[in-house]
């Protein structure tokens, strides 16, 4: 489904290009529409008029040859010239036929109009011998002591040939045009997006770590190289904004480590004396408390600036977890520890490592109410390290946010315990030091369980006596 989406994002499908190229082709289609709609209109109405003309000048013709009384030059009137699909009646005062077209003999009258003298009126209908439309003109005319009334009638057949030609060939150019004027859209709306597509493609690869990418500038002076040029000046101002705090945390914490040396190793000397003062040994605690936050920012600071960059030395993980199992148990000997360790190997740095597994071992003992389990194992390329308490657990909506500086969560886990709020933090920028993951899970008995994956060197791994089984199965 996501590969789907990405296609149909590629392609504009619900984006800027499809909604233009639709807007478009829907507003070239009307407009197209509403002139093929007058187009037709105003055809019909010259084609008519012509139609009008031809049967007025029949008319006139016939007028003058039944005014001179000349019976052959009416016969030679009424008789139509080849290709000629015009029709006259002569009708007498009562509306007899008293003479015609040779094509209408025997037919009665074609039109029912009655012009007074020296009136003429128009017509279109039917003639009664078919369904072809007529344009009918009706004429009264002198004709000795009495008049006449001439009637002509033109067809209207090449009139609706000619539209429905016309009208075809609106129907079928229409959806042509849209398509066309849609598919220019889309490719030029395209490539005006092209650079904005850019722009968020290094946007997306711009993080927190590292604000030194900047945006590409199109070349044309367009509002997207406006807005290129406004997100540069952005990211300029974050570079500085960040490099400005990360000098003062790496300055501030620099600067600390001296006098706080100083007073450890004073109060160190009054904790030796015969009478300590009182008080000195909390003051010892809070004092190395303090040295611990210092040194954890700057090592903050340095992987900010640089990113951690361990040493390249084989390192048994299950030896370190086997270290924080003891240390476990005697630092918290309330919990049951459980280790479940096979022998692993992991290129890396073996100080790095060991604070890693110790600030999961110390997380996790922090929380747990009666139970620390300790796993590592190692699947195909890839070691894995679990430390799972029975605590609490963490919700699926802070299983990241865990891992930021100095957050503490509104739960149970967020209890005073006397942690500076960076060992996860630590944990996770040595993790991707050593090209590693970090991960929160579900541990069997409902808490936390912290997954540490790092690459190994090659050879696979064994599992140490019985009570080392993997109890998750394939996990």
């Amino acid at each position: 489904m996501s590969r789907a989406r990405d296609l149909l994002s590629r392609w504009g499908v619900g984006g800027i290009r499809l909604r233009s190229a639709l807007a478009a082709a829907a507003v070239v289609s009307a407009a197209a529409a509403l002139a093929g709609v007058l187009m037709v209109y105003s055809a019909r109405s010259s084609l008519t008029a012509n139609i009008d003309a031809t049967a007025s000048q029949r008319s006139g013709q016939v007028a003058a040859a039944i005014t001179s009384g000349d019976e052959a030059r009416l016969a030679q009137t009424l008789r139509p010239a080849a290709g000629d699909q015009t029709i006259v009646q002569v009708l007498d005062q009562s509306g007899q036929v008293v003479a015609c077209s040779p094509a209408i003999t025997g037919l009665p009258p074609i039109t029912d109009l009655r012009p007074a003298a020296g009136q003429t009126l128009w017509q279109q209908g039917l003639l009664p011998s078919g369904d072809d439309p007529f344009r009918i003109v009706a004429t009264s005319v002198p004709a000795g002591a009495g008049s006449r009334i001439v009637v002509v009638g033109q067809s209207l057949q090449p009139v609706e040939e000619s539209l429905e030609v016309v009208t075809d060939s609106f129907l079928a150019g229409i959806p042509l045009l849209a398509l066309a004027v849609g598919l220019a859209t889309f490719v030029f709306v395209s490539r005006s997006l092209r650079a904005v597509e850019a722009i968020r493609g290094r946007v997306a690869t711009i993080t927190a770590r590292d604000l030194r990418a900047r945006v590409p500038v199109p070349r044309a002076r367009d509002e997207v190289a406006a807005l290129a040029e406004t997100m540069n000046a952005m990211l300029d101002r974050l570079q500085a904004a960040s490099d400005t705090q990360r000098r003062f945390v790496a300055d501030a914490s620099h600067e600390l480590r001296s006098p706080l040396t100083t007073l450890q190793v004073g109060l160190d000397v009054l904790a030796a004396g015969d009478e300590p003062p009182p008080g000195v040994q909390r003051l010892r605690i809070e004092t190395g408390r303090l040295g611990r936050l210092v040194a954890d920012l700057l090592l903050l600071a340095r992987a900010d600036e640089h990113g951690l960059r361990p040493r390249d030395a084989d390192v048994d993980l299950d030896d370190i977890a086997y270290s924080h199992r003891e240390r476990l148990h005697r630092q918290y000997p309330h919990l049951l520890v459980e280790a479940h360790i096979a022998a692993v190997r992991v290129p890396g740095d073996a100080h790095q490592l060991e604070r890693a597994v110790g600030n999961l071992c110390d997380n996790a003992a922090q929380h747990a109410r009666t139970l620390v389990t300790v796993e590592v194992w190692q699947e195909q390329s890839t070691a894995h390290l679990i430390v799972a308490d029975d605590g609490p657990g963490i919700d699926p909506a802070d299983r990241e946010r865990v891992f930021g500086r100095f957050v503490r969560l509104d739960t149970s886990r967020s209890r005073n315990v006397g942690g500076s709020g960076l060992g996860l933090a630590i944990t996770r920028e040595i993790a991707r030091g050593h090209h590693g993951t970090i991960a929160v899970e579900t541990s069997p008995g409902g808490g936390a369980a912290l997954h540490l994956r790092l690459p190994t060197i090659g050879h696979d791994g064994h599992r140490r006596g019985g009570e080392d089984a993997h109890p998750h199965g394939g996990r």
